[in-house]
């Protein structure tokens, strides 16, 4: 009944920053940009006339990797959440690098908030391998995670 996953989908208050911070920062390609609304947006997200704008983002050529989807509703006050790992909610968004100490800096550098140096991992025991990671914030505070198979 279900196929692979299609998107994922993120709320932010600034669309703009976050396509800068997700393409400009993290090099996602920009796909492209859709206005939403009408009774079809207004039914889907179950709000009388929802107007938002959505991106598209990708780190991959293939078929396989979904895409992120940024959501900006307009003119609806968006709350601000803290992200936190230990609630029911998306944890974190994880993505590949094939060089994690030097992600690790260039994100210190554009002054992106992450929550620990990367750190080894081995799971070799259970069948999942070694790999390095660190979890990081988007503008909006929501969190990210930058891993690295060894």
């Amino acid at each position: 009944m279900t196929g692979q996953i299609y998107h994922v989908g993120l709320t932010v208050s600034d669309i703009d920053k976050s396509i800068a911070f997700y393409r400009d920062i993290l090099g996602l390609r920009f796909i492209g940009e859709i206005l939403m609304e009408g009774k079809e947006t207004d039914a889907l997200f179950q709000r009388k006339n929802c107007r938002a704008r959505v991106a598209y983002l990708n780190g991959s050529n293939e078929l396989h990797m979904p895409p992120v989807e940024l959501i900006q509703f307009l003119d609806t006050e968006i709350q601000n959440k803290k992200s936190d790992l230990f609630s029911t909610s998306i944890s974190e968004l994880c993505f590949y690098t094939n060089d994690i100490e030097k992600t690790y800096h260039k994100l210190l550098e554009y002054k992106v908030e992450c929550l620990s140096p990367p750190q080894d991992f081995d799971f070799t025991s259970t069948g999942f391998g070694k790999s390095k990671a660190f979890y990081f914030k988007d503008p909006d505070g929501i969190i990210l995670e930058m891993m690295q198979p060894l």
